[in-house]
């Protein structure tokens, strides 16, 4: 049973500079959000890999959102990132100090590459892509939010969903907020759970704001009606690759 595809994997440790180089700059070629969250807080914030220089052993991240976070990174806190890439989670401790750079009209953090990275690859939350002609309808609600959001829902896993607003909303969703209300209609049903807001980008010359949710508490049934939809995913994504080959 725990050699089963879909099992979770257990995390790994890298330790060689040419690992940890590697998958950095895969989140940063794929422009994957890095949650940064400082030691003995709470408040999260959301960065990007910019820069992975190995010939250095450096590493460069992108302005935080919000920017307050930098009186932390001035007084030298060790903070940790965590960022997903495709189901994988890669994260680290940053224990030493890293300089702002603002030379090239583009703020950022520069420092050295972590000595270690946890690589965990959680094949049981394997995300499944909606067709574009497809897209489901979706809300986000709860006491920190005035009116709900409506959206479309662009993927989703067992454990997280991607969505799509028209627009400009980040004055309305705040990141690390947890929503009591997120609903979806799913093709058997509506399913509501609430959810933590762990991504949040305005596309400007798209006009539209993409936001990652991760489920929060949710319940047995609810869960069961994801994973479902997720498997009917799965198995439509399977039979399109077996129709494109011929």
């Amino acid at each position: 049973m725990f050699d089963a595809p879909d099992a979770p994997q257990p995390p790994k440790v890298l330790t060689t500079p040419m690992e940890i180089a590697s998958n950095l700059r895969m989140l940063q070629e794929s422009h994957d959000p890095l949650i940064i969250t400082f030691q003995d807080r709470t408040q999260r914030f959301q960065s990007y890999v910019v820069d992975v220089n190995r010939e250095n052993n450096t590493l460069a991240l992108d302005e935080m959102i919000p920017r307050g976070g930098e009186r932390f990174l001035e007084a030298g806190i060790p903070f940790r990132v965590e960022g997903f890439h495709e189901g994988v989670r890669i994260a680290w401790e940053c224990t030493t100090q890293l300089s702002i750079d603002d030379t090239h009209d583009h703020r950022c953090y520069r420092g050295a590459l972590p000595r270690e990275v946890v690589y965990h690859q959680r094949r049981s939350a394997f995300r499944a892509a909606l067709k574009l002609s497809h897209l489901i309808d979706v809300q986000v609600a709860g006491e920190k939010l005035k009116t709900p959001v409506k959206g479309k829902l662009l993927d989703v896993s067992a454990t997280g969903c991607k969505l799509r607003f028209e627009g400009d909303i980040g004055e309305n969703l705040q990141l690390g907020q947890v929503y009591e209300r997120f609903s979806a209609a799913l093709p058997f049903g509506q399913m509501t759970t609430p959810v933590e807001l762990r991504y949040l980008h305005f596309e400007e010359r798209l006009n539209i704001t993409f936001a990652g949710l991760r489920f929060h508490n949710i319940s047995g049934s609810v869960q069961r009606q994801v994973e479902r939809f997720v498997y009917q995913l799965q198995r439509e994504a399977r039979q399109f690759d077996k129709d494109d080959d011929y």
